[in-house]
This record gives C-alpha cells, structure tokens and sequence, in this order.
C-alpha cells in the first residue's frame, strides 16, 4: 500500500502537537505510529520546529527554499538523496543539515524514525523528476 503523502500546504501549516513546558516522550510517540507514513510537528522551539518523522520506503523529491533542514535518525537507516546525484546514508544517532533550496528526496530502509528541525511552517516545494 502506497503511503499518502500530505501536500505541501498541509505540510506548512501543521501546528506543533504539544505546547512548551510539556514533556514529550518521544520513543511513546514513534511505537504508537501504525501507518507507513507520519510526520508531524511535536513541538515549536523559537521560529522553528521539530518534526518526528516514522516512515517506510520512499518519500517525494522537493526542497524548502525558507528553511535548511536537520536530520537526526534515532532508529533505523535513511538515505538521502541530491538531485546532484549524491547520496548519503545515516544510521542511528547519525545527523546531517540539508540546507535551505537544495532539492533531495529520503528513503526509509525498513521502518525508519527520525526527528526533524526547521524553521515552523517552512514552504515545501515538490519536483516531478529531479534526475
């Protein structure tokens, strides 16, 4: 089963889950992710935000032109691929900042869990064919 992607509104305008001063316990949050796709905003830290991300396989080529993006895998192995043809790969604990414009797509080897900073409500732009 394909997993249904959000659109790129619905994707900016997601409103972080909990509120400051609230403890999020993290690991409670991926285990109760049944889909093969989920990102969501937990929390907002200044003008940004941090998203957990738990997904399998392949997600769309885009890029966020107003935000760079940190990438922190905590379970599992994510690949992460340039439209320049580069490739990087990130097991757990591993981190890497793709910054703001350069077109990538990630791809989930199994079940993968990762947590994400951006600038809130950063502009997603998607690419048909970025090769």
């Amino acid at each position: 089963m394909k997993p249904q992607f959000p659109s790129a509104q619905e994707y900016s305008t997601q409103t972080a889950r909990y509120p400051a001063l609230t403890v999020v316990d993290i690991r409670a949050e991926q285990a109760a992710v049944t889909e093969s796709y989920r990102n969501q905003v937990l929390v907002d830290v200044n003008s940004d935000c941090m998203r957990l991300s738990v997904f399998e396989g392949e997600y769309r080529w885009h890029h966020h032109p107003d935000s760079d993006e940190l990438f922190m895998v905590v379970a599992g192995t994510l690949q992460i691929e340039l439209a320049d043809g580069n490739r990087m790969e990130l097991g757990a604990w591993q981190s890497v900042v793709i910054p703001a414009g350069t077109v990538h797509r990630t791809r989930a080897i199994g079940r993968t869990v990762n947590i994400t900073y951006e600038k809130a409500g950063a502009q997603t732009v998607f690419v048909e064919d970025a090769a």
